[in-house]
């Protein structure tokens, strides 16, 4: 059965990326979902999803708000994954360890290459 993966992101360009890179990555034991708006998402969260990558910021409602009402769900933190395009000192400090399994500067190469070692940690599971 294929890895449920939700992607959360107001920008439909890192939404098609990593939707991209998933499949090229993992193939058929991923499914892949997009939401470029969080409202859309909401009906969609849930305990069977394998993985939630989820922006930071986001018009209508944070990701902050977003993660919240996830681990209400049931989603446990260790399959959340916020993004930003803020440094990540900021974001760990928006982010208390245990609130998600990664905070990630979506854009810095050295956080790419840890988003990555995770996702791969993730699919092996």
């Amino acid at each position: 059965m294929p890895k449920r993966v939700v992607i959360v992101d107001d920008s439909c360009a890192f939404c098609d990326l990593w939707e991209n890179t998933l499949g090229e990555r993992y193939g058929d034991v991923v499914r892949v979902e997009t939401y470029n708006h969080p409202y859309d998402a909401l009906p969609h969260i849930d305990e069977s999803i394998d993985l939630l990558i989820v922006d930071l910021e986001m018009p209508g409602m944070d990701g902050q708000k977003f993660v919240s009402y996830a681990r209400q769900k049931g989603l446990p933190a260790k399959k959340i994954i916020v993004t930003s395009s803020h440094d990540a000192a900021e974001l760990h400090e928006r982010f208390k360890i245990g609130d998600a399994i990664a905070v990630i500067n979506k854009v810095e190469p050295k956080q790419q290459e840890a988003f990555l070692m995770i996702l791969d940690s993730i699919m092996r599971k």
